[in-house]
């Protein structure tokens, strides 16, 4: 064995990456190993080594890097980039070898790697109880949403708070009037005019209902289960002049129908969707079509995998949005369809995604000593893996999102 961690890192690693490193490692005693140019890595901690240990693959890596333990100093996207492509053009084994496997081992115990697993993050979601009950998915959402209004509006658009993609005419158009475009261009799908009774499900900070009530005159009931978001919501109600038009009900969706007042005209519901988990969409499903009046139309924007990537993924669903599931594009059509409505058109977005995310980065890296004095280092490191990793799966097609236009059938 040689004498330095780096060299042995690289040499136990050698049958799992399919030859050299891809990148530049630097471990804990300074050593470093892997070809000069490629992206830095650096290993602070042993930690990081028993986190991959316990949890291989992008949990372990994301532990490793909100903790600190692990970090990557140059370009996030171009490292993170370099790695996918390296690994792509190498024909890596599905499974390690025993012989593989048993240098890892040695290198582990010549390394004292093994032992108890390291604490979980303190950004780490911990959410129990029975998957997607109600309690269950006001807490998962609690996680991430209730992180506080003025830590959105350093990442978000102040004008509109959309966290949603926006609509983009051009890569150089501003991330505020890309929102506003998206945001005119829902109601405008769904045919609002004044006095049209407009249901917002899953309704965020407010953006859409808000825009609904100033520029088309509807009047609308908000649906959040975050207790954070309607604060905000009602309170920009009141600065923007609609308090009689908007109303924000700290709600389940499932609770949503029947509400006091007759069917609505319209109903919306943008990236909510993919909270409600595989078992449960039926039932959002039939929310939305039971919501709406016969003859109405109903908006769904929705972000997608495809068949062999279901779900959320091992990070988002552990720090961001637990959880999460998100399906083919197709397989969610035939769920709205099942629940009675009729498909009336699809619109894909991915590519407005990049740009959405680009603008929420440049907004993250402009105000991030702001940002990092209101929710602490960890929680800085735990965003911008989530928006430069989101930015790439838009970017590759691993992800998508889509607006999908339904009406409920008259009769």
């Amino acid at each position: 064995m040689s004498t330095t961690v780096a060299e042995d890192l690289a040499s136990a690693l050698r049958p799992f990456v399919g030859g050299e490193l891809p990148v530049r490692l630097i471990a804990w005693d300074g050593t470093t190993a892997g070809p000069v140019g490629a992206p830095v890595v650096e290993l602070r901690s042993p930690d990081a080594l028993r986190r991959l240990l316990w949890h291989p693959g992008e949990l372990g890596a994301a532990q490793a890097y909100v903790t600190g333990e692990l970090d990557v100093p140059g370009d996030l996207d171009a490292a993170l980039t370099h790695a996918f492509a390296v690994a792509s053009d190498r024909d890596l084994p599905s499974r390690p070898s025993l012989r593989a496997l048993a240098g890892a081992v040695r290198t582990a115990v010549g390394l004292d790697l093994l032992g108890r697993p390291p604490a979980a993050p303190a950004t780490q979601a911990r959410v129990r109880g029975r998957l997607h009950s109600k309690d269950r998915d006001r807490r998962a959402i609690s996680h991430h949403y209730d992180t506080t209004a003025d830590f959105y509006s350093l990442v978000l658009d102040e004008r509109t708070m959309a966290y949603s993609c926006g609509y983009h005419s051009s890569p150089e158009q501003p991330l505020a009037e890309a929102q506003e475009a998206k945001l005119d261009l829902v109601c405008r799908k769904l045919g609002l005019e004044p006095g049209m009774r407009l249901l917002d499900v899953g309704c965020g900070w407010g953006s859409l209902s808000l825009h609904a009530a100033e520029h088309h005159g509807a009047r609308v009931v908000g649906v959040t289960i975050s207790a954070e978001q309607r604060r905000f919501a009602e309170a920009a109600a009141r600065r923007r002049g609609v308090a009689d038009r908007v109303e924000i009900r700290l709600c389940d969706y499932r609770d949503a129908v029947p509400l006091p007042g007759a069917e609505f005209d319209a109903v919306a519901s943008l990236e909510m969707g993919e909270h409600v988990g595989e078992r449960n969409y039926p039932t959002y499903a039939r929310v939305l079509h039971d919501a709406v009046r016969p003859g109405g139309r109903v908006l769904v924007q929705q972000m997608s995998r495809g068949a062999n990537h279901p779900g959320g993924g091992p990070f988002i669903e552990s720090f961001i949005a637990p959880d999460m599931h998100m399906r083919p594009v197709g397989a969610t059509i035939g769920l709205l369809e099942a629940a009675g409505l009729e498909l009336r058109g699809v619109e894909a977005l991915r590519e407005h995604y990049v740009l959405t995310v680009a603008g929420w980065l440049a907004r993250f890296e402009e105000n991030i000593e702001a940002i990092t004095a209101l929710v602490g280092e960890e929680l800085v490191r735990v965003w911008r893996l989530y928006l430069v990793g989101g930015s790439m799966a838009f970017r590759d097609g691993r992800m998508g999102v889509d607006q999908l236009l339904l009406r409920r059938p008259v009769g």
